[in-house]
């Protein structure tokens, strides 16, 4: 695979990794608590909770990943945003269904699924932070400056 040219590329992809190691430190430390408060629905729950939480908050890195793949194209900008409005609008639906169907079910503690929730999307949140933080990315990325015309490519 290629490397490419958008700086933000190893940023998204550095995010995206820590994101699901955090998720998956988290649902074994939920599946633990929830275990240890409400027996197998609250591990059940814990682990529902921190996969929802984990999935929404990758859903965008990942659409701005895909519609880096464009980048250079005429018609990059417009694919950009549609991609990444799109995928706003997929997390929203599907976090909507994803809530009424879980809300009558028996196996749901609702405590355990909404806290393994919360500390899904904070975890990523400072997962995102850190990552953000870290990374060296040039002030003015991604930009090719124009040459003078009268005097051509210099080389000094």
């Amino acid at each position: 695979m290629t490397s490419s040219p958008v700086s933000s590329t190893p940023v998204l992809r550095t995010a995206l990794t820590w994101g699901g190691i955090v998720a998956g430190v988290l649902a074994v430390v939920g599946a633990l608590i929830g275990y240890a408060v409400s027996g197998g629905d609250g591990v059940a729950s814990a682990l529902v909770g921190v996969l929802v939480g984990g999935f929404f908050s990758a859903v965008t890195a990942a659409s701005i990943l895909i519609a880096n793949r464009w980048f250079g194209d005429d018609l990059y900008v417009p694919i950009f945003f549609g991609v990444v409005l799109g995928g706003w609008i997929l997390k929203l639906v599907l976090f909507i269904v994803a809530l009424v169907l879980l809300r009558d079910q028996p196996w749901i503690d609702t405590t355990v699924f909404f806290l393994a929730l919360v500390a899904s999307v904070l975890g990523s949140l400072v997962v995102d932070m850190v990552v953000m933080m870290r990374m060296r990315i040039p002030h003015a990325s991604d930009v090719s400056l124009p040459t003078d015309p009268e005097a051509g490519d210099r080389t000094d």
